[in-house]
């Protein structure tokens, strides 16, 4: 490692002090936003695949049952928004105009694509519209409050951008705290609520079970430690520390990870199993934060590879609208067609519906989200416009997918 984990007093350094010379940090790092696509197709993928048994679109034996970790892909989204948001972190920035570009970025987009989630979960479906609960998901405060119906109301994959709600209403204050320890202590938060994770998951799978299990696991409060992963990392590159590895190592452990873990729930013991299940969460998290180093290192090492590609970024800046529209498409294409089947033939039923989303989430983009985002940010409030444009020591940013990319735009 070319520096420690541990970054000098805060009373003696500013926050974000680095040994490297200040141009060595990109002004953007275009890996993670191509990185966001395939985080957000893993939650296609495992959705589209659903659980076994008959559910989901169709089930291929080639992909079945790894695609189910796909669901975690939203861990990634966790980790990477507590990354960015603290990358590119203004001190001096009101905490209210970042609420105002923060739901500028994903609120208009939300709306538009809870339409589509309608008609797919209620309408097409025949069933009955509970309207607070509905409300509740417009707003995006669906998972602080147990009894919604059904579980995931709305657009069901907006829960997590409920989650995603929570921590920006306490990124503000928490970065200004964050950015005043040193790294070790965070470090050790960190791990301390990770580990916090695992004890909640197996609390509530001992003391709890159906909705009451499903709604603790859900809540946004046990996600924290993963934007505090994010958070932490951030901080530690921005102040030196470096991790010796190339990104085929982080994804080559992933893969292992998610074949042991498959194959082990056929043969181990039930209690070791359950295990499995309580740690999933806090390793996907480490999982991902490695990923998420290795590809900054590199660019800020100044090498480019095949996620720095054109289509891939681009890809990364529609994921978003990916996101919020794959669960209602591939559903809908269930309802019309019924189940593809179980066999490998799904896989081009999979890329094909595929295509469909990305050709919808471009629209969404170009139509929705980016025009929204320009519009409501010149109408930010001129006095929270002025603390904004006073803090040039952190490069503006291009917001994608519910999370930040910096830009040099």
């Amino acid at each position: 490692m070319t520096a420690t984990l541990t970054a000098p007093r805060p009373s003696l350094v500013p926050p974000f002090r680095s040994s490297a010379s200040p141009t060595a940090l990109p002004n953007r790092l275009d890996s993670l936003t191509s990185l966001r696509f395939f985080a957000a197709f893993a939650v296609f993928a495992h959705h589209f695949s659903g659980h076994g048994k008959g559910t989901g679109y169709g089930t291929a034996p080639a992909l079945f049952p790894y695609s189910m970790i796909g669901g975690h892909g939203v861990t990634f989204f966790f980790v990477l928004s507590g990354f960015l948001l603290t990358w590119v972190f203004k001190p001096q920035e009101h905490p209210l105009a970042f609420y105002w570009r923060r739901m500028a970025r994903i609120w208009p987009a939300s709306l538009v694509a809870a339409v589509l989630g309608v008609y797919a979960y209620y309408i097409a479906a025949h069933e009955h519209i509970d309207w607070p609960s509905l409300l509740a998901s417009l707003f995006l405060v669906q998972t602080w409050f147990p009894g919604v119906t059904p579980t995931l109301p709305g657009n069901e994959v907006t829960w997590t951008l409920s989650v995603e709600l929570l921590f920006y209403a306490l990124f503000p204050l928490a970065a200004r705290i964050a950015v005043r320890y040193r790294t070790r202590t965070l470090a050790l938060a960190t791990a301390a609520g990770l580990v916090g994770m695992w004890a909640v998951n197996w609390w509530a799978a001992a003391n709890f079970s159906g909705p009451g299990e499903g709604w603790i696991m859900r809540n946004p409060l046990v996600y924290l430690p993963q934007f505090l992963l994010g958070m932490t990392v951030a901080l530690a590159v921005r102040r030196g520390w470096r991790l010796p590895m190339r990104p085929i190592v982080p994804v080559l452990l992933l893969g292992v990870f998610v074949y042991g873990y498959y194959q082990g729930r056929a043969s181990l013991p039930d209690a070791v199993v359950a295990q499995l299940d309580y740690t999933v969460r806090p390793v996907m998290a480490l999982l991902s934060m490695l990923i998420i180093v290795a590809f900054v290192q590199r660019e800020i090492n100044g090498h480019r590879g095949v996620l720095n590609q054109p289509v891939l970024i681009l890809l990364g800046a529609w994921s978003y609208g990916f996101y919020l529209l794959h669960h209602s498409v591939s559903r809908l294409a269930t309802y019309a067609w019924g189940r593809a089947g179980d066999d490998n033939s799904v896989l081009f039923d999979l890329l094909g519906v595929g295509l469909v989303v990305t050709a919808m989430s471009w629209a969404l983009f170009h139509y929705v989200e980016e025009p929204a985002a320009q519009w409501l940010n010149r109408k930010l409030p001129q006095r929270l416009r002025r603390r904004w444009n006073a803090s040039p020591d952190v490069p503006p940013s291009v917001e994608v997918a519910g999370a930040r990319v910096p830009s040099a735009r």
